[in-house]
Formats: structure tokens, sequence, C-alpha cells
């Protein structure tokens, strides 16, 4: 009588519990899908994912200011119209995210900069003046660590990156770009992906949309390592939203910490 109680209970036991290769089955996607990005980052694709835009690259001249060979342009994901470039929102999981500008070769007397990050309505959470690079190339400007900067979870910033033409506090002529950045949730699935993927998270970032992340991550490992592979994937990441001309410019800097700061923060 006791044994034909406990029969049932250990089969039921055992039911409750997938086998082994449940278990394989079910992880198995997630690194299949990091896999595929591990080699190349190839056919990634970075939408319109809505309203608002920006303007992803300054023009070629404004007002007093004088030509340029090429545009200072915001490294976000974009499309070219018939006017100009315009900006997508890119998204993080980041509360303190970095955003990537490209600087061409500036005149000497072009050396001052400003980086304003606001909110949906225009309010500003960030403002600081920058000495700008002599070289070429790109650039980071990361938010300060302190809660009063932090991003929240579901909302929409905006920020600008200006390059003043002759002295900020007496013209108006500068060249900028402005884009859109959105924070979202930090998912168990992404984490499981960021996981499977180190040292390489910006594969699992990339495949996941997340566009300012991949970026950050990808550029901070090329500024501390060399290799082929990096540089495909870097190149691979830029031509995914059409800015690979840019791929092989130096990354100048990828902290804004190693700007001199001309003002105290906002």
């Amino acid at each position: 009588m006791k044994l034909a109680c406990v029969i049932p209970l250990i089969l039921l036991s055992l039911a409750s519990y997938p086998p082994p290769q449940v278990h394989a089955q079910i992880a198995q996607p997630v690194k299949n899908r990091i896999a595929k990005t591990q080699n190349r980052l190839e056919k990634l694709n970075f939408p319109r994912n809505g309203a608002p835009t920006g303007r992803r690259q300054g023009g070629a001249s404004r007002n007093g200011c004088p030509n340029l060979k090429q545009s200072v342009t915001a490294l976000v994901p974009g499309e070219k119209t018939v006017d100009e470039s315009i900006s997508f929102i890119a998204l993080t999981v980041s509360e303190y995210p970095t955003f990537w500008v490209y600087l061409p070769e500036l005149p000497t007397n072009l050396r001052s900069g400003e980086f304003i990050f606001q909110d949906e309505r225009g309010k500003n959470i960030y403002k600081t003046s920058l000495i700008l690079p002599e070289k070429s190339g790109v650039i980071g400007i990361s938010l300060p660590q302190n809660l009063k900067y932090a991003l929240k979870q579901d909302n929409k910033y905006q920020w600008y990156f200006k390059v003043y033409c002759g002295n900020p506090q007496n013209t108006s002529d500068y060249y900028y770009v402005k884009a859109w950045v959105k924070k979202v949730a930090l998912t168990p699935s992404l984490e499981s992906q960021l996981m499977a993927a180190k040292p390489e998270e910006y594969t699992a970032y990339a495949v996941n949309q997340i566009w300012q992340d991949a970026l950050t991550n990808l550029a901070q490992q090329r500024r501390t390592n060399s290799g082929s592979r990096l540089l495909e994937d870097w190149i691979n990441l830029l031509k995914a939203v059409g800015l690979e001309k840019f791929a092989q410019a130096p990354i100048v800097q990828s902290d804004s910490r190693e700007l001199l700061n001309l003002s105290k923060a906002e």
C-alpha cells in the first residue's frame, strides 16, 4: 500500500523538472543569436523607430562659418534626405550613456565646442563647454555619473553638439548636430545575452538594436585593443547605419573628461 502511494509521487516529481535536453533547447536560441554576430556584425538593422527626429550632420557651412571638407556628424542611426541627414532615436540601457561625434579637420581657430543634454521638452539637464582636439576623428562625450543627470526608463532625451566658429560668447555662428536617445529596460533576456557575449558585449547590444551601448562598448574596446576583428566589427556597425565612410577615422578620445572643461556644467 505504501509503495503504491510513493510511486505516483516520484513520477510527479520527475515530471516537474524538464530533462537536460529541454534546458539546452531553451538556452540554444540565445547562444545561436549571439554566435551569429560574434564573427561579423552584418545585416544589422537600426530602423526609424518613431518621432522625433534630429539632425545627424552639420552643414558644410553655416552663416559665418568656413566651408569644411566633411561635416560634423553624430554617430547615430539615421538616413540621408534631399536637404540634410536626419537622425533617428537611439536606444540605451545605460543611465549615463556616452554620445559619439565625428569631428572633421577644423581650422586652427575653431576649438570651442559645447554639449547640451535636454529632456523631451527642451529643458537643459546638462551643459558643458569643451576645447576640441586638434586632430580629426571620433570623440565621445559622457554624462557625469550624478543622479541629477541619470536617464529614466522609457523617457526620450535630446542632445546637441556644437562647434563654434569664433568666440562662443560673441557669436551665434556654429556647426551643430542634434540627436535623440531613449532609455529602455535591461531585460533578463538581454542580460543573459550580454553574459554569453563577454568580452564582446557590443554584439548582444547590436543584435537587440541598442545602438548607443553597442557603439560605446566597441569604441572603448578599440581604444584599448588593436586587431582586425574589432576594426571589422566597427566598420560593419557603422555600415549598418550608413556611416561607413567614418569607419577609418581614429577614435581621438572616448570620454569627455579627456577634453578640457572650459566652464562649469549646469
